[in-house]
């Protein structure tokens, strides 16, 4: 573990945030096998795993990675609990911690991507029961059920920027493409998809442009402002023709843009020669069987925290659990009182006729307005 990066905890700690030598923590004691630092400045103590992964955990590190480890690959919990010999219950209690912390790690490091294609999927998966064997009181929840895990890939760099978990509708669709776009440095990527109509809506709501059409005629309102999509929004689909269940014809068509942009696309991409989602489909979450995304049963917390820990890193022992997360900015100083507004002469007489009373500045018209 790098203890380099631990930093004093105490907001009002004037090494808040700092770290290096210039966080001046000296050696405390040590705790369940981990150094703890104090701060020379406040004398604030802090363990080396705050921050980090480990931060919380009781159980043995070596046994801890390996558990997390088997969590990234696809692991049930049932059998990551056989294999690493410890209970189940403990291991389901690590995955939101796994979770948690690989989002915060996504967060982080996935900002400002700059990325020339992008293939949108969804993959099926199923929290408790299947939707089809649900009770009316299960369907009065809306936990249990079909559940989908909505995924935006990247060929080139194998990269999943952003995913959303849930139904199979337009706001979940329109959800995942504007994490996309919030992770991106703002340059539109050529993207493909199955014919799912939703993402052809979320792509125009996200990256569409505001026009004003002209009026026809001389009398009445103006229209309405549109959307339309910009001239660097290039979509084309897969569209799959099945017949008794199997795929029996694959065309292509395009959405948005011109013939010529998506040949232009295809053309530079180091990795697609023709329109498709192979990416999306030989992904690491794609599974023999995708029901091993909610395994055991599992809440929707579980299956909330599996993509998260499957898509942060491909060795999570490595550079997930480590990585400690950032000192969280100051607030904002707080806006002068009206006590601090005025005249330091008018503070001065106020003070003193109130002193007379024995009340001081608490009890004068200053703190009243």
């Amino acid at each position: 573990m790098d203890n380099t990066t631990s930093y004093c905890l105490n907001p009002r700690c004037g090494l808040f945030g700092k770290v290096g030598p210039a966080a001046r923590l000296k050696g405390y004691d040590w705790q369940r096998a981990g150094p703890r630092f104090e701060c020379e400045a406040c004398g604030c103590v802090l363990s080396a795993s705050t921050g980090t992964a480990y931060a919380g955990v009781r159980s043995d590190l070596n046994t801890y990675r390996r558990g997390a480890r088997a969590l990234a690959e696809g692991v049930s919990i049932r059998a990551t609990s056989r294999l690493i010999e410890v209970d189940k219950d403990t291991v389901q209690h690590w995955l939101p911690i796994l979770g948690h912390h690989a989002a915060g790690v996504m967060n982080y490091f996935f900002r400002n991507l700059h990325l020339t294609e992008c293939q949108l999927d969804e993959l099926w998966t199923f929290i408790y029961k299947k939707e089809a064997h649900l009770t009316a009181l299960d369907q009065l929840g809306e936990v249990y059920g079909d559940a989908w895990v909505w995924i935006a890939f990247s060929p080139v760099c194998k990269l999943v920027p952003a995913w959303v978990v849930g139904k199979r509708t337009l706001p979940h669709a329109r959800r995942l493409v504007f994490r996309l776009k919030s992770a991106t440095n703002g340059q539109i990527p050529f993207f493909t998809s199955d014919e799912l109509p939703h993402y052809a809506d979320a792509l125009l709501e996200v990256y569409g442009q505001w026009v004003q059409p002209t009026r026809q005629g001389t009398r009445g309102r103006l229209p309405h402002p549109r959307r339309v999509p910009p001239p660097d929004l290039c979509y084309a689909v897969v569209v799959k023709k099945r017949e008794k269940g199997r795929v029996v014809e694959v065309t292509t068509r395009i959405v948005y843009g011109s013939t010529e942009q998506v040949e232009a696309a295809l053309q530079a991409s180091p990795v697609s020669r023709t329109i498709n989602t192979y990416g999306v489909e030989r992904n690491r979450l794609r599974r023999d069987h995708p029901a091993a995304l909610a395994p055991d049963g599992a809440q929707g917390q579980c299956l909330l925290q599996r993509p998260r820990l499957s898509g942060a890193a491909v060795d999570p022992c490595l550079c997930l659990l480590p990585f400690r997360r950032p000192a969280p900015r100051p607030p904002p100083a707080p806006a002068a009182s009206v006590a601090d507004q005025r005249p330091p002469r008018i503070v001065q007489e106020v003070e003193t006729r109130n002193a007379g009373y024995g009340g001081g500045t608490h009890g004068s018209c200053l703190d009243h307005g």
